[in-house]
C-alpha cells in the first residue's frame, strides 16, 4: 500500500494506490490525482520499486483521483504497461464518455468551493482538469470472478454502486481485499463508500454484502488505508 499525500483545495489529502509484485510482474492498482505522477514515482522509489518495472495497471473506476496519473505513467514507463479495467468503466477512462460525476453543475460547485486564497494559476489548472480530464487507452477488459494469473492470483470482484462499473480486487496469497472506493476507513473503523460521491448507494450496499463470501484478513481502502479489524463482522453490519 502506498501513501500519496498532497494539499488539495487547501486541505491535506491522502490516497492509497496499491502495488503488488511477484518478481516477474509488477501491478499498480489506481494512480492518484492528476499532477501526482512525481509523488507516485518517488513513493515507489522509496519502496525499492520503479515506474520502469510496472507491467500492469488496474483502474478500479473512472474517478479523477484514480485515473489522474495514468497518462504520465504510460508516457514515462520504460516498457509497455498493460492497462486493465471493467467494461463499464472503459469508455470513461478512455475519454469516450464524460465522467459521470463531472457534470457542468459539479464544475460550477467546485469553482465556488475553491478557497479565495488559491492562486489564479492553480485555480485555472484545476478547472481545466475538470473540463478536460485525463484519458488513457484500456488494453484489457477484466470481468467479475476472473482470476488474473499474476502476483499469486488476483480475483476481480464487481462492486458497482460508487460508480456503475466499480471493481475491487482480492489478493489470494495474502487474503487482502483491495476495496478501492467500495469501502473507506474513517477514524480507524471500516465504513461504506462516501454517500455524497456514490451514484447508487443501495447498489453499493449490495456490493458490500457479497464481499462477505471471501476469506478476508485485511482490507485496503483507497481513502483511509488499511483495516485489520473484524472484517466479516463489519461487512455484515454495513450491508
Amino acid at each position: 500500500m502506498l501513501d500519496i499525500t498532497a494539499v488539495m483545495m487547501g486541505s491535506v489529502n491522502t490516497v492509497h494506490p496499491v502495488v503488488i509484485t511477484d518478481g516477474n510482474h509488477t501491478l499498480l492498482i489506481d494512480t492518484g490525482y492528476p499532477g501526482q505522477y512525481p509523488l507516485l514515482r518517488d513513493t515507489l522509489k522509496s519502496h525499492g520499486l520503479s515506474i520502469d518495472t510496472l507491467t500492469h495497471v488496474i483502474i478500479t473506476h473512472q474517478d479523477l483521483d484514480h485515473i489522474g496519473s495514468l497518462p504520465a505513467i504510460l508516457q514515462h514507463a520504460a516498457q509497455s504497461v498493460e492497462v486493465m479495467s471493467s467494461q463499464d468503466e472503459k469508455p470513461y477512462i478512455q475519454g469516450e464518455k464524460r465522467l459521470i460525476k463531472i457534470t457542468p453543475e459539479a464544475i460550477e460547485r467546485a469553482k465556488a468551493a475553491l478557497p479565495p486564497e488559491v492562486p489564479a494559476e492553480w485555480r485555472n489548472a484545476f478547472i481545466s482538469t475538470l473540463e478536460n480530464p485525463p484519458r488513457s487507452p484500456v488494453d484489457t477488459i477484466i470481468h467479475e470472478g476472473e482470476e488474473l494469473p499474476i502476483c499469486g492470483g488476483i480475483v476481480v470482484i464487481g462492486t458497482p454502486g460508487h460508480t456503475p462499473g466499480h471493481i475491487s480486487l482480492y489478493h489470494r496469497p495474502t487474503r487482502t481485499l483491495i476495496a478501492a472506493d467500495a469501502l473507506r476507513v474513517v477514524d480507524g473503523e471500516l465504513h461504506g463508500p462516501d454517500p455524497s460521491a456514490t451514484v447508487d448507494m443501495p447498489l453499493a450496499k449490495l456490493s458490500i454484502a457479497q464481499l462477505a463470501a471471501y476469506d478476508i484478513a485485511s482490507v485496503i481502502c483507497y481513502h483511509g488505508g488499511r483495516y485489520d479489524g473484524p472484517v466479516l463482522q463489519r461487512l455484515t453490519e454495513l450491508s
